[in-house]
């Protein structure tokens, strides 16, 4: 059965699939990352991850895998294949297309970044379906985007596109890892939402997901430091729908997998904002923590499409 290998690589775990051409996940798989070992261990492990993969396929639908797409965290060239740099890896400039390439016995690779891949997918089979301009906006440790355009992401010029977790919302705010200060990032992330949490609940150990818990429970501070954090939210993604006009907005990650609790408040704060913008449908994204996975799939058929038609 002709099938395909999808990698989807995180700073902690690695999702992988044998994805056919019509979509179907035909086998599932995880493994660690290994991170604390070093970046030269940590490319093998996605190699060797590759290679099993591809036995697998022989073994259980009696052919290779006719391509594979892998999803990486970080900065990336995409279309040189290259794994540019990522410092929750501890790796620069990996040419993973090439390497990847050469374990699988030559067959086409096609590289992307984490966000925008997961995004592809959330576009075309996910909360996205049938939108042709939609806006992905994961909300975990930082704050990254994918703007979608007629089936397909936008990268940009040079791979930042969508970088709108470093809109900067509040010129006074909290220092961000970029070297801004304010960005939406380090003010609505669900690490900032658990930093701002465990500070006023006086529990180092409190997370965005408790303080949710709390703002459900009426906790008068949680729905303070709560209120802060989609305030600043709805304060970049106004700025974001004002240049891009997407017709539907995907929100995803952890911060919501708090549901309404999140929802209700964002759209209210979202339209009170706008004036001549239109409101796009704000929704949650639908795949979870599948996305990158199922994307990198569509990036390698993408790319076995491509060179057909070539």
């Amino acid at each position: 059965m002709k099938h395909v290998i999808a990698l989807d690589v995180g700073g902690t775990g690695m999702k992988a699939a044998l994805v056919g051409a019509d979509g179907t996940l035909l086998h599932e798989a995880r493994r660690a990352t290994g991170r604390e070992r070093g970046a030269d261990a940590v490319v093998e492990t996605i190699l060797a991850f590759a290679a099993d993969l591809r036995a697998y396929g022989e073994e259980h639908f009696g052919e290779s895998a006719v391509a594979a797409g892998v999803a990486v965290p970080g900065i990336v060239d995409a279309e040189n294949g290259i794994a540019v740099y990522a410092s929750n890896l501890g790796w620069r400039d990996v040419p993973m297309r090439v390497l990847l390439g050469g374990r699988l016995g030559g067959v086409p690779v096609a590289l992307g970044h984490d966000v925008r891949t997961g995004g592809l997918a959330e576009g075309r089979i996910g909360a996205g379906k049938g939108a042709d301009r939609f806006l992905f906006v994961p909300l975990g440790t930082g704050i990254a985007g994918a703007i979608g355009i007629a089936g397909t992401i936008e990268s940009g010029a040079h791979g930042y596109a969508g970088e709108i977790g470093h809109i900067v919302v509040r010129p006074d705010g909290p220092d961000c890892g970029c070297g801004q200060r304010g960005c939406l990032e380090a003010l609505a992330s669900a690490g900032a939402v658990t930093r701002a949490w465990a500070a006023a609940s006086g529990d180092p150990t409190a997370d965005a997901a408790d303080c949710a818990k709390a703002v459900e429970s009426g906790d008068p501070a949680a729905v303070e430091v709560w209120r802060n954090a989609v305030d600043a939210l709805a304060a970049g993604l106004v700025t974001a729908l004002t240049l891009l006009d997407p017709r539907t907005l995907i929100i995803g990650g952890g911060l919501a997998e708090a549901g309404e609790t999140l929802f209700t408040p964002l759209r209210a704060a979202v339209e009170e904002r706008v004036t001549f913008q239109k409101l796009p449908h704000i929704v949650p994204a639908a795949l979870g923590d599948t996305a990158g996975c199922l994307g990198a799939g569509l990036l390698a058929w993408d790319l076995l499409s491509t060179e057909v038609s070539a």
